[in-house]
């Protein structure tokens, strides 16, 4: 997609939420009926809430896979279980829970449907970043051994590369059974039937922006691309639409909303979710290890062209900066990055004005999420409580002269609490 926010954020791919997807289909009789209680003590603990429900599920996994083979549950699951509950804000679950609520109480079945699907929504995070991590050869996670690290060092063979292949092999196997399970847990949803046919269409589109979003990523280290377009498609398909879009629009369907709600929902979601790849892109190389739970510096590294190095590979090259273009060429795909290098990389993004420039798109693409949301009538706890999130995903403050949906700005930032 072209850099200017009027389309990068909304061309990388054909729109989820056409009619085919949108709710403009009445209820039939019985479907998904009277609102419940439960909505609201939820409402004050989601992520603790989609935990327990995780605790429950991978303990039951766990016992099925070490049924099968003692060595794999051992080896396998029960590192997937611990992958998965070691961390995490559990950002997605948050996302399908308010656009679920944004269009009303729920219903226990509609409860139940969320946290199920909530669950499934963590298992495949954790696929995409157990392969990731792979696919990067990242040393750690979460301040810990990366899972295909942890992995070769059990069996600590005589040679080193047999005990990386195998560390490799068995994380490749670890994420796949991660995605097993989590469509196991969507594909058996109790749902009536429109809303399962859409539910599934969503997952299934999800699943492949998902890995279309990664073969970019890993095309453009192998082809050196330096493409403002492809940096940003990127961006869009592997975060934009997983992270944020989807899970909105997964709990909005689950809500029965109507076309107006959905559409206002969707497109608020993606200026979001591609707000909150830029901001990572930043963090990448601005923010402390100590801070993160990744080293510093892990995509030049990996060398990954984010957008905010495209734009300054972009600046540079139109400026005549030859001096900046040496530091960039030396560091992006140098696995042995210093810290030095990386301050010089720091002063270039700085100098060809890429991380302004990226930090006011930033701004920009949660300022127009801001006024999707206000174009639908959505429940107003909601509309506040996910404008909330999508600050807090994209790291911008909330503006005190910036009310949503008439809520004053106390009433939001209650909401974030």
């Amino acid at each position: 997609m072209p850099p200017d926010e009027a389309t990068g954020a909304t061309t990388a791919v054909a729109p989820p939420h056409g009619s085919d997807l949108a709710g403009d289909c009445p209820l039939a009789p019985g479907d998904f009926p009277s609102a419940s209680a439960p909505a609201r003590q939820i409402d004050a603990a989601v992520a603790q809430t989609v935990e327990g429900r995780l605790e429950e599920l991978l303990t039951r996994r766990v016992s099925q896979a070490t049924a099968v083979n003692a060595i794999f549950g051992a080896d396998i699951a029960q590192r997937v279980a611990r992958f998965t509950l070691g961390g995490g804000r559990r950002i997605r679950p948050q996302f399908l829970w308010w656009g679920l609520r944004a269009c009303g109480l729920p219903s226990n079945d509609q409860i139940e449907a969320a946290l199920q699907l909530s669950a499934a929504l963590e298992l495949i995070q954790t696929c995409a970043l157990i392969h990731d991590d792979v696919m990067d050869q990242a040393p750690t996670r979460r301040s810990q051994p990366a899972l295909h690290v942890d992995c070769a060092a059990q069996y600590a063979p005589p040679a080193p590369s047999s005990g990386s292949r195998f560390g490799e092999s068995s994380a490749i196997l670890a994420g796949d059974l991660a995605l097993a399970w989590a469509d196991d847990e969507a594909s058996a949803l109790h749902l009536p039937g429109w809303h399962a046919g859409r539910v599934r269409d969503a997952w299934s589109r999800m699943r492949t922006e998902m890995v279309a979003g990664q073969y970019l990523d890993i095309h453009g280290e192998i082809t050196q691309s330096r493409s403002l377009s492809q940096a940003i498609s990127a961006a869009c398909l592997k975060t934009a639409l997983y992270t944020v879009e989807r899970p909105i629009q997964l709990g909005a369907i689950l809500g029965n909303a109507d076309e107006k709600q959905l559409r206002a929902l969707c497109s608020a979601g993606r200026g979001a979710g591609l707000a909150f790849q830029l901001r990572d892109d930043l963090n990448d190389v601005f923010v402390d290890s100590a801070r993160r739970d990744k080293p510093a510096g892990g995509d030049l590294r990996a060398g990954k062209t984010t957008y905010l190095v495209a734009l300054a590979y972009a600046r540079a090259e139109a400026d005549g900066d030859r001096h900046a273009l040496r530091i960039l060429d030396h560091s992006l795909g140098g696995p042995g990055l210093t810290g030095a290098d990386l301050d010089d990389v720091r002063q270039v993004l700085v100098r060809t004005g890429a991380r302004r420039i990226v930090e006011e798109k930033i701004r920009r693409l949660i300022a127009r999420s801001t006024r999707h949301l206000n174009t639908a009538p959505l429940d107003p706890v909601a509309r506040a409580r996910l404008h909330a999130l999508m600050h807090q995903a994209a790291g911008t403050p909330m503006p005190p002269d910036e009310p949503v949906g008439g809520l004053p700005t106390a009433a939001i930032q209650g909401a974030a609490q």
